[in-house]
């Protein structure tokens, strides 16, 4: 079933047309990703087929029973908005019987003697049952808890960027529709989340268009790829890492084309500068051709752009920490949650050596940018000591950089740092203007005031001067969230070859993988553990590690659980560089103990049934048998759905 249709589309930007004649469908089931420089519209295009940006030319058309849920870049929200008022705004009839079901188990929850509150929660359980809402619900359910989205009573406003993008997330991800329009979806998500999310859209069933920059993540949701090029689009079936195969074949051909139309070229234009009588047929129509040959649009092969930063030297002590530690206030609250550890940095020590590259591994709120802020000096330890070597030139690049002066225009910000930029160690140069167009600042942008920039157009500008001013020890803070594909890959080449020492803290596990050596993980209880190797190859242990904790847990005795007596595998997690402590065990909410008690009556009465059948299927009446076998199969997947959850809440009953 076609869901999307796009003809004939175009969109005008600020001096020429991002787009023109784009034409497009998506099918059921269809996992596509959309990319392209930054600037070529791919934001633009999902806005406007989400209906936010109305189209200069061409018609978009979604099916009736498709629906759509869109998932912009910035999400807007109402700052008064509760969570719970923000994720359930879809007028779906379903998404609004689960919401009151939501807000009256919270009632229940607080006060269960309140008035006429006992039969508005039998009346919802009714609608529930009546709707078939169960299996629903508990999707709706494992989203948010796998989110981190607990306190549905917490305003939007008091929420992190963070916490708002997973809240917009979780938002697109409940509403019953069919098709998903997201737009850079993993920015301001911790890799754990990323992971999770790679894989709900690769088994959901929904289709799905994306903006991301995430190349893992492309190759493991996307079995079609759009690029967005020289105003055109253009399908390139597979994922990503086909798509890079097909290019360069393509590049390839081209050039090859490109070369004989040259050369044949070399021979017309000698001959049309002798001057060839134009009054014959054949003559006119020769000459057209050729006018249409020199005019034509050349083709122009990726420019591979390398670069390289001449810092002072590194001398024999880079950066030492002696036993630092840092704690947050009593009674931190981050997005309406008390921390439950408290300590961010406990007791740590560590030595840089120079040419040493390290990211920096941990879920959102585990104090990534608190140890970087306290290894350049911008936060003082609560203890503990830091010790810079003499030479030692930090170069930081924050989440949140801040510009002195922004009446300066794009160029002569960068100017005020250098007017040229060495590309190599060969000696070769590029002004100011050429480096700014590289990184996407390109034409009258360069002239605009810094102050007229997108959030992300001045991040990214502020990229570029830190790296003109030749630091030897780079520290990266979340530098990829504004880059697009291309322009990725010229800093993971100057990352690579680069001789100083770098500290990176990114969510994108294919720049890590790329960029990075060895680990820092940061984990619940404020220690910091190392890891030497890949993120991709640590996220993989992790994951074994769980799965190996979970049979061990299966298989030993309650009776040694509840003594306490589960030496092996915990003496494994807690004395393992690459685990992460447990974190605390969350209560059931009143509605996760009523679903508790649901499930602890269904399953036994499903399973009670299984056996029935299984008499009935041995039976000689056919027609009974096939009824039964149906029927039997049905309890399976159900019983295969409701297993892991009543395992899940057990746990923490």
């Amino acid at each position: 079933m076609n869901l999307l249709s796009i003809n004939n589309l175009a969109k005008i930007g600020r001096e020429k047309p991002l787009f023109t004649g784009v034409t497009f469908g998506i099918q059921e089931g269809e996992k596509a990703a959309l990319i392209g420089r930054n600037g070529t519209g791919k934001s633009t295009l999902l806005n406007t087929i989400a209906g936010v940006l109305q189209p200069d030319e061409g018609s978009v058309v979604i099916n009736k029973e498709a629906g759509v849920s869109f998932l912009p870049q910035n999400p807007a929200y109402n700052s008064e908005d509760t969570i719970r008022a923000h994720i359930f705004k879809n007028n779906s009839p379903k998404l609004q019987v689960i919401r009151e079901y939501e807000e009256i188990c919270e009632e229940l929850g607080k006060n269960q003697s309140a008035g006429g509150i006992q039969k508005r929660y039998e009346e919802i359980m009714l609608k529930m049952e009546k709707m078939d809402l169960w299996n629903y619900e508990q999707q709706i359910s494992s989203i948010l808890t796998t989110l981190g989205i607990w306190n549905m009573s917490r305003k939007m406003g008091t929420l992190s960027g963070g916490m708002i993008k997973k809240v917009a997330l979780a938002q697109v991800l409940v509403e019953d529709t069919k098709l998903l329009l997201l737009d850079e979806p993993t920015n301001h998500l911790d890799i754990t989340t990323i992971t999770w999310l790679q894989n709900y859209l690769h088994d959901t069933k929904r289709s799905v268009l994306m903006v991301t920059h995430d190349r893992y993540f492309l190759d493991a949701v996307c079995n079609n790829i759009y690029e967005l090029a020289r105003n055109k689009l253009k399908l390139y079936v597979g994922n990503y890492s086909q798509y890079l195969e097909k290019k360069e074949i393509e590049a390839e051909i081209e050039a090859n084309t490109e070369r004989r139309i040259e050369s044949v070229l070399r021979f017309e234009r000698e001959w049309l500068l002798r001057g060839p009588c134009a009054r014959g047929t054949k003559i006119k129509a020769r000459i057209q051709r050729d006018q249409q040959l020199i005019n034509r649009e050349k083709f122009q092969a990726d420019k591979g752009f390398t670069f390289d930063v001449k810092g002072k030297r590194l001398g024999g002590k880079v950066l030492e920490l002696h036993n630092i530690s840092k704690n947050y206030p009593k009674g931190y609250v981050k997005d309406g949650e008390t921390k439950s550890y408290p300590t961010v940095i406990k007791d740590f020590s560590y030595k840089f050596t120079k040419g040493q590259k390290i990211g920096i591994f941990g879920d959102n709120g585990s104090g990534k940018s608190t140890f970087l802020n306290i290894v350049t000096g911008n936060l003082k330890p609560d203890s503990g000591t830091i010790d810079v070597g003499l030479n030692t030139k930090f170069g930081y690049y924050t989440q949140n950089p801040v510009f002195k002066d922004t009446s300066l225009t794009v160029l002569e910000y960068i100017k005020e740092t250098a007017e040229h930029m060495k590309l190599n160690a060969g000696g070769n140069e590029v002004s100011a203007t050429k480096f700014l167009e590289e990184f996407g600042f390109e034409g009258k942008i360069q002239h605009s005031p810094v102050s007229t920039l997108s959030g992300g157009e001045k991040k990214r500008l502020y990229l570029v001067r830190l790296l003109l001013e030749n630091p030897n020890f780079l520290i990266l803070d979340e530098p990829t969230n504004d880059f697009d594909i291309f322009t990725m890959n010229i800093l993971e080449q100057f990352l690579i070859g680069y001789e100083g020492c770098l500290l990176l803290v990114s969510h994108d596990r294919y720049f890590m993988d790329k960029t990075v050596d060895s680990l820092f993980i940061l984990e619940d209880d404020g220690n910091i553990s190392g890891f030497v190797g890949k993120c991709s190859e640590y996220i993989e242990l992790r994951e074994e590690m769980k799965k190996e904790a979970a049979r061990e847990e299966k298989e030993s005795p309650k009776s040694d659980n509840s003594n306490g007596n589960s030496n092996s595998s915990s003496g494994q997690a807690n004395s393992s560089p690459s685990s992460s402590s447990p974190a605390k065990k969350q209560k059931l909410s009143f509605k996760e103990q009523k679903e508790f008690e649901t499930l602890d009556a269904e399953i036994p009465k499903l399973e009670a049934e299984q056996k029935e059948l299984e008499e009935q299927m041995s039976s000689s009446d056919y027609a009974l048998v096939q009824k039964a076998g149906e029927r039997y199969k049905e309890i399976e997947k159900l019983l295969e759905e409701k297993y892991p959850r009543w395992e899940e809440l057990a746990e923490r009953a």
